[in-house]
């Protein structure tokens, strides 16, 4: 059989002349302006942003002239995560996360707007007038001087009112983007490899055989809206998401989503507006009216479509819209037969999702390919497109994008809730120059088992790595194998971790201080501490006594400040105010009553040699966690002492506002969990309010982590200082408390979208994965959820279920202490047991 097909260059075919001054000339003498948009994150948008976003497209698209097209044309192509494992620099744990996600598939999405102005003429041509059916192109040259001008400047108005709307960014593409260079493809390249890759394309064959369109071994299926019986009865800017909602609240997505990230395969989805002149489209229903009035009788048909022209006409001239063509089609591609079949499907499932009747194309194919190259939007065979109004064509837009990392250098690691890639997001530094925030504290509440500890210890690891220091206070040993791991790579000087226990109870020696040095600071933090052991909390301190315990705190520091060879602890100041300061007082004659010495000494006496609480103040561990980058205070054995408590707590407090004023320019984050018997008392609400409102200051932060809304509220001073004074406030999974969520949000103050997102925590989880769900809020005006998912590395230093806290204790010990490859030896063990449990026999 003789081959009859021709076989062209594409240089010969080829319908772009030039790229000037950033704009596109075809050789039809059509200007195209491309951009870059940079459209929402997915399930961020509520309805009433979707239908703001709508009418910005509106206004936009109304500046443009007669014979404009708009062309929006989103690229969704499939890649695998490329994981950055910076071997100097990344620990084991970064390490460990980054190959986790390696090789994961995702969908990367771009969107692209051109702009093109052309002619009446070109506007009406057909199928049968393409360039691709032509054998000679004539340039043409425009007549109008002023056409070219007032279309660019109309481009202007177009890119301000979108960008104006703060959902949508334009960014105008220059003539290397659209051309490509040496090193780097174009837009044009990579339209013609249907490839996104950054690196230099391999133009292949097109075969544009009758039915079957081939780029290389890429073959095309293409999916097209070019008839309104095709589309539903009624079109709306957004829809309700069902796997993401509840009874109680709503996700939503735009109406086009099914073909956007929802449809997982290699495809392009272009939305395509033709600008013609308005009042030459209602002449031509007018004219079509009347003869279908007229061939009424003779049809039955003829009356139903002479009825719908009438109701077009009714809505143009009553409503003032703005009558258009539109025209979307879906082009999808694979490389296999077998995967070629399942795209086809998929793609036909999904536009029914949108209530469409799916119309697979097989003989427009070539033409509609041709005419989605960048700046070739005249080339569209007008047959393909339907008459609508603006309002309704602008539905059938794609509205939001992939989850985008943030620009900052710091930040912390979560996974996008779509593809579960990771993402950089920052929530402390970037927020607070863009004025997003006002402070860096964090409300963190989540019930139990909704994976509050393993986001609190991927946070804190991720903060402490990137050169934070970290203060913990914990009440159930949550923070035990991180504190370990980075005590052991430290070689001890870091990842100190302090707890009671009856053979070694928790010990500090307030009056240590490396330099030997004592600060204003220092001072007032060792008066507040013995105020706390002499007076009961409903009990206030006489002015005479005030001064004589200040005197008896300077006296006691400057003999050991003299007396280097002196060593300074609470039984040294004891011994000084039994012995010395009381000889003081009597040739003062202070009276008993003013100050009773033999009263303050009898009350301190359980902390002095011999006594109850002996070894609390007495550490001879001359330990200043000053300059100690990660410190574990662990009080669950101590939560019940109404001694020990206040007292620890207290130097706790003492310990982190010495950082603040000391560390300049070091970042500082203080995590309290939950320890809220510890601040209920008077002194540690009031400093609990100091620390949220003066942290920033230092560049610090405070968070707090918690089960229950009402543990705060139950002190108005915490209340005050913890939730009015956290501007980022992350919730976990809150199904439990559905039916009260109420008032969480009031006392949250939550709104409708924030409610909405929060409560789709968790309810459309990939089933291949192990994961958890977060949502973060910044300011009440930017919030998402996020992924925590961790590699079973970090599973199991994050653990807080015993028998694998215990399994992994019991194979340090036998591997002479060494956790790391513990922990490394257990992880590719679980690895190994899943890879055969997924595997079929």
């Amino acid at each position: 059989m003789r081959n009859v097909l021709k076989a062209e260059t594409l240089e010969q075919k080829f319908p772009l002349l030039c790229v000037e001054k950033g704009c596109i000339v075809s050789k039809d003498a059509d200007l195209t302006v491309a951009f870059e948009a940079e459209l929402p994150e997915l399930y961020t948008v509520t309805s009433a942003e979707y239908e703001a976003i709508h009418s910005s497209w509106i206004k936009a698209i109304k500046v443009l002239p007669n014979y404009s097209v708009v062309c929006k044309q989103d690229w969704f192509t499939k890649e695998n995560y490329c994981p950055d494992l910076k071997t100097d620099e990344q620990s084991f744990l970064s390490k460990s996360y980054e190959r986790h996600f390696n090789e994961r598939p995702y969908l990367n999405h771009k969107c692209y707007l051109y702009l093109t102005k052309t002619t009446k003429e070109r506007s009406r041509r057909k199928s049968d007038f393409n360039t691709l059916c032509r054998g000679f192109l004539l340039p043409k040259e425009i007549s109008d001087k002023d056409t070219a001008a007032k279309f660019l400047e109309a481009v202007e108005q177009f890119e301000r009112i979108v960008n104006d709307s703060g959902y949508v960014k334009l960014r105008r593409l220059g003539t290397d983007e659209i051309t490509g260079t040496k090193d780097r493809p174009g837009l044009v390249e990579k339209y013609f490899s249907l490839s996104q890759e950054e690196t230099a394309a391999v133009l292949e064959d097109i075969c544009l055989e009758p039915g079957v369109m081939r780029i290389g071994d890429k073959r095309l299926c293409l999916h097209t809206l070019s008839d309104a019986e095709d589309l539903p009865g009624k079109v709306n800017t957004d829809m309700r998401y069902e796997r993401m909602s509840t009874d109680r609240s709503d996700c939503r997505l735009s109406f086009a989503a099914p073909v956007g990230l929802l449809l997982s395969c290699n495809h392009i989805y272009s939305q395509y507006i033709f600008i013609d002149d308005a009042q030459e489209i209602l002449q031509h229903m007018e004219k079509t009216s009347r003869n279908m009035l007229s061939l009424s009788k003779y049809s039955r048909s003829n009356a139903i479509n002479q009825e719908w022209a009438e109701m077009y006409l009714d809505e143009a001239h009553t409503k003032g819209v703005l009558p258009v063509r539109c025209h979307c089609n879906v082009m999808a591609w694979a490389e296999d037969e077998e995967e070629f079949r399942r795209v086809k499907n998929d793609t036909g499932s999904q536009l029914a999702m949108m209530e469409c009747t799916p119309r697979h194309n097989t003989i427009d194919t070539p033409v509609l390919y041709w005419a989605g190259i960048p700046g070739n939007a005249g080339d569209f065979p007008a047959e393909e497109s339907f008459y609508t109004f603006l309002e309704q064509a602008v539905c059938l837009f794609t509205a939001e994008t992939n989850y985008r990392s943030s620009p900052s250098p710091f930040g912390i690691r979560m996974a996008d809730r779509q593809s579960g890639i990771p993402i950089h997001l920052d929530i402390s530094d970037l927020p607070m120059k863009r004025g997003i925030i006002t402070n860096r504290n964090k409300f963190i509440l989540g019930p139990s088992g909704s994976g509050k500890s393993f986001f609190t210890n991927h946070l804190v690891r991720q903060y402490y790595e990137q050169g934070a220091h970290v203060l913990l206070v914990d009440t159930g040993n949550s923070y035990q194998g991180l504190c370990r791991m980075i005590h052991d790579r430290s070689n001890g000087e870091d990842g100190i971790y302090i707890t009671y226990e009856e053979d070694d109870p928790i010990a500090f020696n307030p009056f240590y201080t490396d330099s030997g040095q004592f600060d204003v600071e220092k001072r007032e933090s060792i008066k507040t501490l013995i105020l706390t052991l002499w007076k009961r909390e409903d009990e206030s301190p006489k002015r005479s006594e005030e001064v004589a315990l200040s005197g008896a705190v300077n006296a006691y520091l400057r003999k050991i400040t003299e007396d280097k060879g002196l060593a300074p602890d609470f039984n040294g100041f004891y011994e000084f105010v039994r012995d010395d300061y009381r000889r003081m007082m009597e040739e003062k004659k202070v009276r008993e009553k003013d100050f009773d010495i033999d009263g303050f000494l009898n009350v301190l006496e359980p902390f002095y040699r011999g006594g109850d609480y002996d070894f609390l103040l007495n550490s001879d561990k001359e330990l200043d966690l000053t300059n100690k980058r990660f410190i574990v205070f662990e009080l669950d054995n101590i939560s019940g002492n109404k001694v020990l408590l206040p007292v620890v707590t207290l130097i706790i407090m003492e310990t982190f506002i010495s950082k603040m004023r000391k560390l300049k320019g070091i970042r500082k984050m203080i995590l309290i969990e939950e320890c809220w018997k510890a601040l209920m008392s008077a002194n540690m609400s009031e400093y609990i309010k100091y620390l949220f409102k003066t942290v920033r200051k230092y560049f610090g932060e405070a968070v707090v982590v918690t089960q229950e809304v009402d543990d705060i509220i139950s002190s108005p001073v915490v209340k005050e200082a913890i939730i009015n004074n956290s501007d980022c406030k992350i919730l976990l999974d809150q199904r439990k408390y559905m039916n009260k969520f109420e008032h969480i949000q009031k006392l949250l103050g939550l709104t409708e979208k924030e409610k909405g997102q929060i409560l789709s925590i968790n309810q459309a989880n990939h089933s291949g994965r192990f994961y958890r769900e977060v949502w973060i809020g910044l300011g009440g005006t930017h919030s998402a959820v996020y992924a925590t998912e961790v590699s079973e590395e970090e599973y199991l230093v994050f653990t807080t279920e015993e028998s694998e806290k215990l399994e992994v204790r019991k194979l340090a010990e036998e591997l002479d202490g060494n956790l790391e490859l513990a922990i490394r030896r257990l992880a590719e063990k679980k690895r190994e047991e899943q890879n055969q449990t997924s595997t079929p026999e």
